[in-house]
């Protein structure tokens, strides 16, 4: 006969159990109540073995570490004899996901998305990741400016303590921004501003571009387009004070009010560099793109930093800081900008490394590189280097990133990330004429064979009067020049 020595429920998990038991040698552990689960996987989470003793400690922490993994919704610790019986009752399964009245999505967008909030077919079935998953759900709507959308949630059990889910979904009609106020503006007119948005009022096509959707990104990267307008122009001091957005009561029409603080228009009264230049500052002068007497233009100073970092780079300065100080005279509406350089410490290469490249050798992409490894950190060959990887045209996108070596302030490692294409062509042909009647042609040319980097093609013609085979290889490498 059993006695039963603890029952705890999730409610209870964490509660202190009143065991009355003397501790025993267990002889044997048997397992009861599981569907899916392996003994085994019992047996790795408990922290008692056959052979060892069982007392009111043990019990509990088994108890705990079962629970912990999720699998169980009931645990209980029983004994027979000197026999630890596990009694478990399992949480169910997710069989099956399906969907009732998706449109505005594919499928296996959706799948996705759900499965980042735990719910997947396979994994164990949570009513809290289910209130989880459709407030994921209804999120993906809310995205694609549906606000009235409903997620109904159906769960079916089935045999073998399995559940199917079924989401129904009523998307109703998407919001439409009915109007788009700018507050605040003087020196533009409003529909000047307006027109630098991707988000509008609709146009006869708009069931195309869907620009009469609203959507947060889509907002804020229109709210950046029209602080780069101002920048551009002379408006150092320009800012956005607030954005509203209200929804109708029916959830169907939107109204976006952004408020806008232009300040005064800055002219540039000069450019001073300060800070390390490395004795060259006749030619870091010649870099400088920002013009004394012009409009203080944001797009010319970040041009100018980023040409002062790359001409350091080309030193071995991969870390160099430039930073451009604005020394602003409110009075006069003139701004001075003082161009402050750190080259920092300069670094080698240690390592060069390529990513991505599973059918193409290393070789064919190192070959290609003119900055070297244990060599000075040179931006300008890997750019060169870049732009050599890239013209292979065996690639779809050819990135380098540099990373920093841990311990080593003064080394870096490059990491050249490529993406592979196709690179082979197959062709067939027929032809039909009263002299030679039917003749064939076939040719296949692959640029870059076994990932070699060499060149073969085949071609061959079964004219009667023009028979040809021809057979071609290029090694662009033959010889080491």
């Amino acid at each position: 006969m059993k006695k039963p020595l603890l029952s705890v429920l999730i409610a209870s998990l964490f509660a202190t159990p009143v065991l009355a038991f003397e501790p025993f040698t267990v002889k044997d552990i048997r397992v009861e109540g599981i569907q899916r689960t392996e003994a085994g996987t019992v047996f790795g989470y408990l922290p008692v073995k056959v052979g060892e003793t069982l007392n009111d400690e043990k019990a509990a922490q088994s108890i705990k570490s079962l629970f912990a993994t999720g699998f169980f919704k009931d645990v209980r610790v029983e004994v027979e004899k000197d026999v630890m019986v596990v009694v478990v009752q399992e949480r169910p399964a997710v069989a099956t996901i399906n969907f009732v009245g998706l449109k505005e999505f594919d499928k296996d967008v959706i799948v996705k998305a759900l499965k980042e909030t735990g719910i997947a077919e396979g994994r164990i079935f949570d009513r809290a990741l289910l209130e989880k998953a459709e407030q994921e759900l209804k999120r993906q709507y809310i995205n694609k400016s549906l606000y009235g959308a409903e997620v109904v949630t159906t769960v079916t059990p089935i045999e073998r303590n399995r559940v199917n889910l079924t989401f129904t979904v009523v998307e109703g009609e998407p919001a439409r921004i009915k109007e788009v106020r700018i507050v605040g503006n003087k020196a533009f007119s409003e529909s000047t501003l307006k027109g630098l948005f991707d988000q509008d009022t609709g146009g006869w096509l708009s069931w195309y571009t869907k620009s009469d959707r609203y959507a947060r990104a889509k907002l804020n990267a229109d709210l950046e387009t029209l602080r780069s307008y101002y920048l551009q122009r002379g408006y150092l001091e320009f800012r956005v004070d607030s954005t509203q957005v209200a929804i109708s009561p029916d959830k169907q029409d939107i109204s976006i009010v952004v408020n806008v603080s232009e300040g005064e228009r800055f002219v540039v009264s000069g450019v001073k560099l300060e800070g390390n230049y490395l004795d060259r500052e006749d030619e870091f002068k010649s870099l400088v793109a920002i013009r004394p007497g012009e409009p203080y233009n944001a797009d010319q100073v970040t041009e100018t930093t980023k040409a002062f970092s790359e001409y350091f780079g080309r030193f071995g300065f991969a870390f160099a800081r430039v930073e451009a100080v604005p020394d602003i005279d409110r009075e006069n509406n003139r701004v001075s900008l003082v161009l402050q350089a750190e080259p920092a410490r300069r670094a080698y290469v240690r390592r060069i490394n390529v990513s991505g490249n599973n059918r193409t050798r290393d070789e064919v992409v190192r070959r290609e590189f003119r900055q070297y490894e244990s060599s000075w950190y040179d931006g300008e060959k890997i750019r060169l280097s870049r732009d050599r990887v890239d013209r292979l045209g065996y690639f779809t996108e050819v990135g380098i990133e540099t990373q920093e070596v841990p311990g080593s302030p003064d080394q870096v490692d490059l990491v050249i990330s490529v993406a592979e294409k196709p690179t082979g062509s197959l062709q067939l042909g027929a032809g039909f004429s009263s002299a030679e009647k039917v003749s064939l042609s076939f040719a296949v040319k692959q640029e870059n064979v076994f990932g070699s980097g060499n060149y073969l093609g085949v071609d061959v013609n079964t004219s009667k009067y023009r028979r040809t085979l021809v057979f071609s290889t290029t090694n662009p490498y033959f010889t080491q020049d």
